[in-house]
This record gives structure tokens, sequence and C-alpha cells, in this order.
């Protein structure tokens, strides 16, 4: 299996391997501060839970704004300006946490840091494509998905040892790596689309209003809202699940949570391998028949023994991961296709504002199922959730010409 992932990330230009190499880095940075954020601004520096709540809201909003920003950006004045900018600024925000005290603080650098990350994700995702051909996009999405989530494993061990000796070394180690990030893509990125600053800034606004805004486009957004709202259960319910009908405490559902990352690292590349052939709307189907099937493993939980419900967590991690690998390189190797490569960055920064609204909106709704005590009507309701996305996905594969979908010859 190793020996299959190693032949699947290999045949790239350079520059694809340098944005991999910068995405974990990065994400490694991420990974420092991620399971410690809470606990240290709530515990160590004093912040009401609704206020550390607050500030990361205002991050989520900021974030999806910078997305929306740096599609635009890199569209009209090129991928590597937004790529290099985004990570220098974001080492001077993301390192500002450290100096946190108050609450309206902490409010202010979380939207600061919200926005200069945000602004990276459609412009490196708009790199990838203009660096790859259509045939192999899927797999330079995987490659990326990759590089996250091995650097965002690696973070979680160093970022516990690290924050053991120095609370506050966690936020500056994040800052240096985008940094880092930053001095690695000015010297490893070629200009491989240079923008249109020659346009007027209304003509180039009007551009990126029409990318955003057509039919195709909005209809895969809406998708990739649904797909979102599955995404978020594995943060906002199921570990609910773990601890109350199971009795998991936190440390016994932490390490039962590294199937995730371990399953997508091992497995990324291969699957993308065996379905290489397929139209990218058919993987997208097959994605939903994995959430689908992992969504019934939640519901046995009920009916079994403790051991056997613990398993069925497993099985729940393990076939949901399987559909994030589906879905995560071939949604957005699709949106890269729907139109032309000078409307890239703005298509890819509207298909993540809508990953973001459907992680919003999956928490809220799984809340509040379990809030007004419904809870054993969620992973139903999900499930009817993903026949209507694997019905929405028929219909737009009919509106999609065999090339966007990825067919080649």
């Amino acid at each position: 299996m190793f020996g299959s992932t190693l032949d699947a990330v290999r045949g790239f230009r350079r520059p694809v391997y340098a944005v991999a190499g910068g995405r974990l880095i990065n994400v490694f940075g991420a990974g420092l501060v991620y399971p410690f954020a809470s606990i240290h601004f709530h515990l160590q520096v004093g912040l009401a839970l609704s206020v550390v709540g607050l500030g990361l809201l205002a991050n989520n909003v900021a974030t999806a704004t910078g997305t929306a920003v740096g599609g635009y950006l890199a569209d009209r004045y090129g991928r590597r300006p937004v790529m290099v900018g985004s990570m220098a600024l974001s080492s001077l925000t993301l390192a500002a946490y450290a100096l946190v005290t108050t609450g309206p603080g902490f409010v202010a650098v979380a939207t600061a840091a919200g926005l200069t990350t945000g602004l990276y994700a459609p412009a490196s995702q708009a790199m990838i494509a203009d660096l790859t051909d259509p045939a192999n996009r899927e797999r330079g999405y995987g490659l990326l998905k990759v590089a996250s989530n091995a650097g965002f494993g690696s973070g979680f061990v160093v970022g516990g040892i690290l924050y053991e000796f120095a609370t506050t070394a966690v936020f500056v180690a994040d800052g240096l790596t985008s940094a880092v990030v930053a001095v690695v893509l000015v010297f490893a990125l070629p200009r491989v689309h240079e923008g249109r600053p020659a346009a007027t800034l209304s003509e180039s606004v009007g551009d990126w209003g029409r990318a955003i805004s057509r039919r195709r486009l909005v209809a895969l957004a809406g998708l990739n809202v649904g797909f979102a709202v599955m995404y978020a259960q594995m943060q906002a319910t199921v570990p609910v699940v773990a601890s109350e009908t199971l009795g998991l405490d936190s440390a016994q559902i932490g390490t039962l949570y590294v199937l995730n990352p371990l399953v997508l690292v091992v497995f990324q590349m291969p699957v993308l391998g065996m379905i290489a052939d397929w139209r990218r709307t058919r993987g997208l189907i097959a994605s939903t028949a994995f959430w689908g099937v992992s969504f019934l493993a939640v519901v046995l939980v009920d009916w079994v023994p403790a051991l056997l419900g613990v398993s069925l967590v497993g099985a729940f991690l393990v076939l949901r991961t399987v559909g994030e690998i589906l879905h995560s390189p071939l949604v957005t190797s699709l949106a890269s296709d729907l139109g032309h490569a000078d409307e890239r960055g703005s298509r890819l920064s509207l298909i993540e504002i809508a990953k973001r609204l459907g992680m919003g909106l999956g928490a809220a709704i799984g809340g509040a199922f379990f809030d007004f005590g419904y809870a054993a009507l969620l992973w139903p309701t999900l499930l009817v959730g993903c026949v209507g996305l694997a019905v929405g996905l028929l219909a737009l594969e009919r509106r999609v010409s065999p090339a966007e979908n990825g067919v080649s010859g």
C-alpha cells in the first residue's frame, strides 16, 4: 500500500511539490495550536468560553471573507503574490495570539488571522490546477490533502510536548511556520498565471461577480454545502455519542480519532489511482454512499454492547474518511475546470466559502437535534441528505461536459 502511495505522488512538476511541502509546513503549525487554543485562552488567560466562542466565530467569518478576496486577487494579480503575501501576513497575525491577554484582543487577533489565512486557499488550489493537466488534477489535489493531514497529525504530537514547557511558544511557532512557507514560495513558485492587472477595478470586480454566479458553479457550491454538513458531524455530534453513549473520555476519543488522518494519508493516493478513469461526479456519488453507510454505523451504536459500539464509531471514522478521500480532490478539480483558467481563483473561493457555510450549518443542525431530544432522528435525516446529494450530482452531471468531468480523450 505504501508503495502504491509513493507511485501515485510521482510525476508532478517541482512547483507542485513546493506547494504541497508548504502546505505540510503550514498545517503542521496549525496542528501545534489546534488542540490547545481553547484550553489556553480559557484556563490560562482567563477568558470566558463565550468570548472564546465569539472569537472563533469571528475567525470563521473572517476566513470566509479572506477566501473570497483571495480568489479575486489570485485571478487579477496572479497566484504567487497572493500565496506569498498571505503567508507573510499570517506569520504576524498567528504569532500575535501569544500577546493576547483580553477578550477584545482575542477577537481582534482571531479576525485578523482569519483574513490573512483565508487568502491562501483559493490561490494555492488555482496554482495546482495551473500546474497540472486535467488527467492528473485529482492526484495533485490528493497530494495537498495528504500533506495537510500528515502535517496536522505531526503538529498535534509536537504541540503537546511544546505546550508543556512554554504555553505561548506554540503560537509563535505557528507564525514562524508561515514565515518559512512564504520564503519557500518566493523561490520555488513560477509565475504561471500573471493575472490581468490592466483591467480597471470595476471591470475586474464585474468579472469576479460573473465567475461566481454561473449556474453550474452555484449548483456545485450548493452541493458542497451539503457535503460540509456531513463533515461537521465528526466534530460536532459524534464525539457526544462516543462520550455520553459509550462513556469514552477525551483521551480515548482522541486516540480513536487518529484513524481519520491515518486512513487518509495511507489511502488517499491509491484510491484516486483506482478511480482515475471515472467521471468526477460518479466519484462524488460514491462519496455520498460512504457517508451514508458511516451514519448507519452510528445509528447502530445504541443497539449493541459498548465494545462493539466503539468499533462502530471506528467504522464511522474509516468510512467517512473514505468519503472525504473521494470528495475533496474531486469537487475541487471539477470546480477548477468549470470555466476559463482566468477565473479559477474566484470559482475555488466560492467552493471553499460553501464548505465553511456547510460546516457551520452542520454543527448548528446537529446540535439542535441533540438539544431538543431528537438525536436518534439526526442520522436517518443525514442518510436522506446523502440520497439528495447523489440525486443532485446526477442532475449536475447532465450539464457538465465529459472533459470538465475528468474524462480524457
